[in-house]
């Protein structure tokens, strides 16, 4: 169905309220809004995140580390509350000028180094610590082929997919049906490569896991935009065996709930600052 009642202008204008879901937050220009410094906790690594799939690839990655007795990663996570802005303050800007979360600090550094990005944090973890980025020059390609695959990809499911079939105030058929052709097409590709090994790269556990993981698996598991039906998931099979493979190891378990402010409160640890957080300060035990 056409509809040519909306003409673009010469020049477009922003229009602050727009009804959308994230109407309060965005903006077309960058840069902070107010003065805040961010919080710095004991450890080498500050987080400074939310639990949306872009985010639990970090935690994902620190719990997997610390889960093979890597100290180093030890974490401090503070919650960035994207809805209220958070990523506009001054201390946030600084760590990443694009104001997205996550971002990361290592202060193991002199100076302590800014990383943003998530699949560079996801880089940059796996190159400093040394684990879940082969060293053979082929696999570490396929690997690095998979993670940037994820970065261009993701995008089109989030941004455009999920935008357009959960969080859009009107419900568009031409845009809803464009990104979930695309989101489709891009579960087809997932699909067929787990069809041939355990995981993404191959038989081997790594960063591209871990970064396509929180979107992909998440959605085929109906974690986000309740839409698995909608997709025809369980066609998908490669892809849900593999979701419910990596769903299942206890970092991953760990990792997904740190930052998190929805979903059942046994599964939101709003900040993590310690490993015995897991057990004490989740928000089912906080407003017990």
């Amino acid at each position: 169905m056409s509809d040519n009642s909306y003409q673009p202008p010469k020049v477009w204008e922003w229009k602050q309220n727009n009804g959308g879901a994230f109407a309060n937050i965005n903006r077309p220009v960058s840069g902070p809004t107010h003065e805040k410094t961010l919080p710095v906790g004991s450890h080498p690594l500050q987080l400074y995140s939310l639990g949306t799939p872009n985010g639990q690839k970090v935690t994902i990655m620190l719990e997997e580390l610390l889960a093979l007795g890597v100290t180093g990663a030890e974490y401090d996570a503070w919650l960035i509350r994207i809805g209220e802005g958070d990523q506009f303050s001054s201390g946030f800007v600084d760590v990443n000028p694009n104001s997205k979360i996550p971002a990361l600090s290592d202060r193991s550094e002199t100076p302590p180094l800014r990383v943003f990005e998530s699949g560079n944090i996801l880089l940059y973890l796996a190159e400093k610590f040394g684990h879940f980025l082969p060293k053979d020059r082929a696999a570490r390609t396929e690997t690095l082929n998979w993670l940037f695959w994820l970065q261009g990809s993701a995008p089109f499911l989030g941004g455009g997919f999920g935008h357009f079939f959960n969080y859009a105030p009107v419900k568009i058929e031409y845009a809803i049906d464009r990104f979930t052709m695309e989101a489709k097409r891009q579960l087809d590709v997932l699909d067929k490569q787990l069809a041939r090994g355990r995981y993404v790269a191959g038989e081997e556990y790594t960063i591209a896991d871990m970064a396509i993981w929180p979107w992909y698996g998440n959605v085929v598991l109906g974690n986000v935009y309740n839409a698995a039906e909608f997709l025809d998931a369980e066609r998908y099979s490669n892809v849900l065996r593999w979701a419910r493979d990596v769903g299942n190891r206890p970092a991953v378990k760990r990792g997904r709930m740190v930052n998190r402010t929805f979903g059942e409160q046994a599964e939101q640890l709003h900040e993590r600052h310690h490993a015995s957080d897991f057990d004490t300060m989740t928000e089912d035990k906080r407003q017990a």
